[in-house]
């Protein structure tokens, strides 16, 4: 008996399996009992059996009992499990409890069963440990005494076991969402094999939103919104594994040939699942969440190479319209990496004092007469080269290096305004460009108002102009009340390059502006059969007559101006009059054209703002463009 439990304290202790270790005990104890067959089966939560060790049975038999529910009349280990006591049936043959499974084991030359419950430390039965016998018999003391001691190891090796599954558990799985952590996630990436391209896939979901939930509401409704977000990937992924690999990062490993055929076609469908409203510690919260994915190809020789494509294109998707789906491809390294370069460039041009205000006057038709300027950003190289915004604008899709443009320009409009205002020139307004990161960032008034308060210039000079990107943006909640607040105090708001993306007349009811100003691709479309003119006519005529100007941007050609005139547009810019110029071309034009008769100007004032309705709250003013 010592030897016995030496031999399996010893096993426990050099951390062997329990199957090992279940299977050596059943080997022992045949050894010093011939005659008897030994078997050991563990019971799940469920009730379930499941086979751990019979070196003597064969695996079919074993087999065979695997999953069955414990009962009173589930032979002798079900029924010693279920009521929780030994039970001894002297004779298989004719005994109630086993006639539903007596075949095999009289075919085995069994006869009598003796099984007794095993019970962890809390008094749950965790096992059962059961004596075969060739005759029609129950057990002897002495087996009585060797399956005492038998219970009590299997005991102790079941429990040491429990505790690493649950160490284990522990290591390799969420506890907040129930899902498989990153170790596990490192693990199945390391299983996977790049020898066979489009043989598996990955997408990674990251959270857009976690932050501003977790600061808003608190963190309780934080982890409810993990967990709604994590039940709704995996029900959509089925049956391919979802991993949380960060505070608010999702991984699946797409291996399903349903899903790789289509795995646009499933991020796609993570999105609408998101986008449910959910009700997350007593709060209505809608995900928001952008993902990026690879697909093995040729191009990969390691699971990690995928895992940084898959990456790179979450990096670009975030970066280039969050909310949606990028997947990798040949060249987005390259794209991202011209994009880091652009942000450098910004970067230190700003740093060194190097970005300046270009400006394209705003001209009535009839007069020529400038009524206006955009201020255009441009970088001067260290060489003295002039550098087009085009040049660096995957720069502003960065927050920080947007916001810091935008500052800086407004400093240098502010200050040209004041110079052009204390020289006596009739000026009238400027435009400036801002960037979506600068509405969203809810100071923009502020940061505006300040700028040009410190140079003592009125608002009344000022357009702000957005694109519709930013008017039609995922947030765009915070850019009506932005620009309503603004156009409360006075500032007038232009919708530039109308007609590239998705804003329509309907929208203007709900986030009014005081200036639309037409995209070049429709006045270079310009002609009298050309659905373009139709649709800028229209445009005229509505904006009209909800008191809103028209301005056409990109006008190059005399036949341009006089086709938007006969459609009732009378203001624009573009190369016909002058390319954006410096400050010093700029003051020139704009004292050109104050020398020009006032009566005529004033006569052409007028005629533009008798055809538009004063605007909602106030905003429009007819020496405006």
């Amino acid at each position: 008996m010592i030897g016995l439990q030496n031999v399996i304290f010893e096993m426990v202790a050099k951390g062997e399996t329990l199957k090992a270790t279940a299977d050596r005990l059943c080997a022992e104890v045949e050894k010093r009992f011939p005659d008897i067959v030994c078997s050991i089966l563990t019971i799940d939560r469920s009730g379930l059996l499941h086979p751990l060790a019979a070196p003597s049975l064969p695996e079919a038999y074993s087999a065979a009992l695997d999953g069955l529910l414990i009962g009173p009349f589930v032979g002798s280990c079900g029924t010693s499990a279920y009521l929780r006591m030994p039970v001894t049936v002297f004779d298989i043959e004719n005994d109630p409890r086993w006639a539903m499974y007596k075949s095999t084991p009289l075919s085995l030359g069994l006869l009598a069963c003796w099984s007794s419950p095993i019970c962890d430390g809390r008094g749950e039965v965790v096992g059962v440990f059961g004596f075969y016998f060739r005759e029609k018999r129950g057990p002897n003391a002495r087996e009585k005494e060797i399956v005492d001691t038998c219970v009590h190891l299997c005991a102790i090796a079941i429990e040491r076991n429990e505790r690493l599954l649950q160490h284990e558990r522990r290591a390799n799985v969420d506890t907040l969402t129930g899902l498989s952590n990153r170790a596990s996630f490192a693990a199945a990436l390391s299983h996977l094999s790049c020898l066979e391209p489009g043989s598996w896939a990955l997408l990674v979901v990251d959270l857009d939103n976690l932050k501003i939930i977790n600061d808003t509401f608190g963190h309780l409704a934080g982890d409810d919104f993990l967990r709604v977000v994590a039940s709704r990937i995996s029900t959509v992924v089925l049956p391919d594994p979802v991993f949380r690999v960060g505070g608010d990062e999702f991984a699946i490993l797409v291996q399903s040939p349903g899903s790789l055929s289509r795995i646009a076609d499933m991020a796609a469908e993570i999105l609408r699942a998101l986008a449910e409203p959910a009700i997350c510690g007593g709060h209505t919260i809608v995900p928001k969440a952008t993902v990026g994915g690879a697909i093995l190809s040729e191009l990969e020789t390691s699971t990690t190479q995928v895992r940084e494509h898959a990456d790179l294109a979450l990096y670009h998707a975030k970066e280039f319209g969050r909310g949606g789906f990028v997947l990798y491809e040949r060249g987005l390294s390259s794209k991202i990496m011209s994009r880091r370069k652009a942000i450098r460039d910004v970067t230190t041009a700003l740093r060194e004092d190097r970005v300046d205000a270009f400006y394209q006057p705003i001209f009535m038709f009839d007069t020529r007469k400038i009524v206006g300027m955009e201020a255009l950003c441009r970088l001067r190289t260290p060489d003295g080269r002039i550098v087009a915004a085009s040049e660096f604008y995957e720069a502003t899709s960065d927050a920080q290096v947007a916001t810091d443009l935008t500052q800086r320009m407004m400093s240098i409009v502010a200050s040209d305004v004041r110079n052009w205002l204390d020289m006596g020139i009739p000026f009238q307004h400027v435009g400036i460009n801002v960037a979506s990161a600068d509405v969203h960032g809810g100071k923009l008034n502020e940061r505006l108002t300040a700028a040009f308060h410190r140079e003592n210039v009125p608002l009344q000079h000022v357009i702000l102009e957005i694109t519709e990107t930013v008017y039609m943006g995922e947030r765009d909640q915070i850019v009506a009340r932005e620009i309503k607040d603004m156009r409360t105090e006075g500032l007038r708001i232009a919708l530039d390059d109308f007609g590239t993306g998705y804003a329509s007349l309907t929208h203007l009811l709900t986030v009014p502006v005081d200036i639309i100003k037409i995209d070049k691709s429709f006045v270079d479309r310009l002609a009298p059969e050309d659905a373009g003119a139709a649709i800028v006519e229209g445009l005229v005529l509505i904006a009209g007559k909800l008191g809103i100007r028209v301005v056409a941007e990109g006008v190059e050609t005399e036949a341009q101006l006089k086709q938007l005139s006969r459609l009732g547009c009378n203001i624009g810019q573009g190369y016909l009059f002058s390319r954006a110029v410096d400050r010093d071309a700029a003051t020139k034009l704009l004292l050109e054209s104050a020398e020009q008769p006032a009566d005529i100007l004033n006569r052409a004032v007028g005629e533009q703002a008798s055809k538009a309705r004063p605007a909602r709250d106030g905003a429009f003013r007819s020496d405006a463009a």
